[in-house]
């Protein structure tokens, strides 16, 4: 349950490709590291797959569904898109009640994601008073609210201190361990290199590898050299 499945996935603004016939599966079970320089196409690919951007071509389906035909999405894809989209003046748990009651999920579950992202002690205070690495937990929390099979997180690392690195890092893998899929973009590739499964790395909006981790870090080569060696491959126009 849960597979995500990229179809010649295209995105054009005018003349420029933003990203070009993407295809791949990313499966359940693991940690998938979608991975590129900035503007490479990563959240294009993303806004796409959550129905938030109109591919040009291609398709984009969660086992085969687009996500605007899930008939109860937050309990079906769990997303981290912008950690900035709550609204100052409530308070952290109050905002997630909101998403709970408009998505009829129970309310005794606001509080166990609110542990579940340790965000607990602070769930009565205002958003706006949140750090950055506060408001990604908030994020987090909102996107585990339906208890989802698939997740999609497009940087989930960012604003996160070291210690909110190795818990988030802990809590993907626990979350593949469930049987989940789980997709996260990110630009830290030390830190991907340990807790995604496979890489599938984009460049200029095409999929240049999708790979194991063990594939790409074979003989003791570091995720960053593999990355920068796949990005050194010919421009998009000169490849077949």
């Amino acid at each position: 349950m849960g597979r995500i499945e990229l179809r010649g996935l295209t995105k054009r603004y005018g003349t420029l490709v933003a990203v070009h016939e993407l295809t791949m599966d990313v499966p359940p079970g693991r940690v998938t590291g979608f991975v590129g320089a900035n503007g490479a196409g990563k959240s294009t690919t993303i806004r796409m797959l959550l129905g938030l951007t109109r591919p040009t071509a291609g398709t984009a389906t969660f086992d085969g569904r687009p996500y605007a035909q899930l008939s109860e999405p937050m309990r079906s894809v769990g997303a981290v898109v912008d950690p900035g989209v709550f609204h100052p003046a409530r308070s952290g748990r109050d905002s997630l009640r909101v998403l709970a009651r408009a998505a009829h999920i129970e309310q005794r579950r606001v509080d166990d994601v609110l542990e579940l992202v340790g965000l607990a002690d602070s769930a009565g205070r205002r958003t706006k008073g949140y750090s950055t690495g506060m408001r990604q937990r908030l994020a987090l929390a909102a996107a585990l609210l339906g208890d989802p099979p698939t997740l999609v997180l497009d940087e989930p690392g960012n604003g996160l201190d070291p210690q909110g690195i190795h818990w988030l890092r802990e809590l993907l893998r626990g979350m593949a361990a469930e049987g989940r899929t789980v997709l996260v973009s990110s630009h830290q590739l030390a830190e991907l290199g340990q807790v995604a499964d496979e890489v599938a790395v984009i460049d200029h909006g095409r999929l240049l590898a999708h790979q194991p981790i063990a594939t790409m870090t074979a003989g003791g080569r570091r995720l960053e050299d593999a990355y920068l060696a796949l990005t050194q491959l010919p421009a998009p126009e000169e490849l077949p």
